[in-house]
């Protein structure tokens, strides 16, 4: 089932030389405009200078990111589990684990879990929060 390998990927840690980060320590957090989406903030603005900020992205089935775009952020998805479609600039691309998708800065985007919900690793550079 999709959601064992999402469930292993959420009981990781993030390691850097001198640092360790277990996911199962950062809260989930609801997403402020968006219903049925949350994320571990893995690591933020405040950790990175500003540069880049990481985060794990879970969608409720059937649930939606709607049309959005970020500014001056590049944005990367790297599906974990589950299945969905992310429209960018204009262009429909299914959403399967091991697929990777990069929105650059002001490009529309929008990601819709399907029947098993979607969890993603994105990536925001500079950072997002």
């Amino acid at each position: 089932m999709e959601n064992k390998v999402f469930e292993a990927f959420d009981t990781g840690r993030f390691e850097i030389p001198g640092k360790t980060k277990t996911f199962k320590d950062i809260p989930w957090s609801k997403h402020p405009t968006f219903e049925g989406v949350e994320l571990k903030h893995i690591l933020t603005s405040k950790e990175t200078g500003g540069a880049y900020s990481f985060h794990l992205v879970r969608i409720a089935p059937n649930k939606a990111i709607l049309d959005h775009i970020h500014d001056p952020q590049l944005e990367t998805h790297e599906v974990i589990a589950g299945n969905g479609v992310c429209v960018n600039d204009g262009q429909e691309i299914r959403y399967a684990p091991g697929v990777i998708s990069i929105m650059p800065s002001k490009v529309h985007h929008e990601v819709r879990a399907g029947e098993d919900g979607l969890y993603l690793f994105a990536k925001f550079m500079p950072a997002l929060c």
